[in-house]
């Protein structure tokens, strides 16, 4: 079986607070430290990276009210990941750490400078997940009255990203030449004016600070969309995709694959990575009963599933009985649009649907040994690349993670056992 690379999926947010094992960490976590140790675990498992979602608003698409998502603590509240980043870079050597920062709401030169200063901070091993944002709410708070359409927000994040890119380019590798002899610190011949003026964005150029020492941050994306595919297969360097079917994980591997080649690129140097959360036991037994616990619905689980729904959507699903047919359903959304589809997809119901979502990354259930088993067989079936974990931080979720699955998936050569390189992008090229 190949080898494949494994990542963690979270936010700079609260873990669950509600269950006998939390702690006082409902409370604490916004001082970082539970996100220090929870990353610290990750890097001695030896995984490639922590992803840092993020988002900027509270929402109240449910119900025309913010009570939801304050109550279970969904989308609020939620601290910033370009300010978490740095204190997990000075915690950690290797792990590579990549935070969310939308195209849609930063300026190009403002982003280029800031996850440049975070690659040299970190010794390149910073990683920038690109989102184009998909909620009115969040484009209000940055003094816009709505977001573009869903394709043009693609169309500018195709321009930003080169923007960024070129940014990053304005410094020659070799600018910095430190002669003594001749008093010279930069060669000024080796820095260059972009005087871009776009479609969509305007900026002179060059960055002042000198190139990133990765060349450019790993970039990391989740494009579900057939146009966000395309920005993936063109820009990313590592996807996340939220599917459980190993053959609809193959299908949007070889698609995402196929879109590189037509372009040019190398498909091996972008890696897929499938979100997935494992139930463990000491035995299958015990794996199977936790993991009905977590399937079983109860009104608090549909709605914490339905404002989720909502928020990514901007459709109050509070308006819908939960008996209405999904086909009486006539709705649209211009954020996002595949999770949307993959909802709709998931039942005969509302309410189905909402218990099918709630459930849809548990992929697998049993000791640590039979999960590592089936981890190996589906990347085996998926072609690679790897898996994002994603849940509770928490201590004793995370142990079960990386001190029970980890070495299991170590002992059949499935996952790394050392880094073989100091910065992201080798480690995640690595194979």
């Amino acid at each position: 079986m190949p080898m494949f690379h494994l990542g963690w999926f979270t936010n700079f947010s609260n873990p669950p607070w509600n269950h006998p094992w939390a702690g006082t960490e409902g409370r604490d976590w916004p001082r970082g430290d539970a996100h220090v140790e929870f990353t610290r675990a990750l890097e001695r498992a030896c995984f490639d990276y922590v992803m840092l979602e993020d988002s900027s608003m509270v929402s109240d698409a449910y119900e025309g009210s913010m009570r939801a998502d304050l109550k279970h603590g969904l989308y609020a509240p939620k601290h910033d990941p370009v300010v978490l980043a740095p204190l997990l870079a000075a915690a950690t050597e290797r792990i590579g750490i990549v935070a969310t920062a939308s195209t849609s709401f930063y300026p190009p030169w403002l982003l280029a400078r800031r996850f440049a200063t975070l690659d040299h901070i970190s010794h390149g091993r910073i990683g920038w997940n690109v989102v184009t944002s998909s909620e009115d709410r969040a484009a209000q708070n940055h003094g816009m009255d709505a977001l573009p359409a869903h394709d043009e927000r693609y169309e500018r994040a195709d321009e930003f990203v080169d923007v960024v890119g070129r940014l990053w380019d304005s410094w020659e590798p070799d600018a910095l030449v430190l002669d003594r002899e001749r008093g010279v610190y930069v060669d000024h011949e080796k820095v260059h004016v972009l005087d871009h003026r776009g479609k969509h964005f305007a900026t002179r150029g060059p960055l002042n600070l000198t190139r990133p020492p990765q060349g450019r941050p790993v970039l990391c994306q989740a494009g579900g969309s057939p146009r966000g595919r395309d920005f993936a297969a063109r820009n990313a360097d590592t996807v996340l995709a939220m599917l459980s079917d190993p053959d609809e994980m193959k299908e949007y591997r070889d698609d995402v694959r196929a879109r590189m080649v037509a372009i040019g690129r190398n498909p091996d140097d972008c890696k897929i990575m499938f979100i997935t959360t494992p139930v463990l036991g000491d035995t299958e037994e015990e794996a199977r009963a936790k993991a009905e616990v977590v399937r079983t619905p109860t009104e608090t689980k549909i709605e914490v599933s339905l404002a989720h729904m909502s928020a990514v959507s901007e459709v109050d699903f509070a308006a819908f009985d939960l008996d209405t047919p999904i086909a009486d359903l006539d709705v649209r959304t211009n954020g996002h649009q595949s999770s949307l589809a993959s909802f709709l997809r998931n039942g005969s119901t509302v309410r189905e649907a909402a218990i099918a979502s709630m459930n849809k990354v548990l992929h697998f259930v049993g000791t640590p040994e039979s999960v590592a088993e089936q981890m190996g067989e589906t990347m085996e079936h998926v072609g690679g690349d790897g898996f994002l974990f994603t849940g509770n931080i928490g201590r004793r979720f995370v142990g079960g993670i990386t001190e029970g699955l980890v070495p299991a998936l170590q002992r059949r050569g499935l996952t790394r056992t050392a880094y073989t390189h100091e910065r992201f992008r080798d480690n995640l090229l690595d194979f």
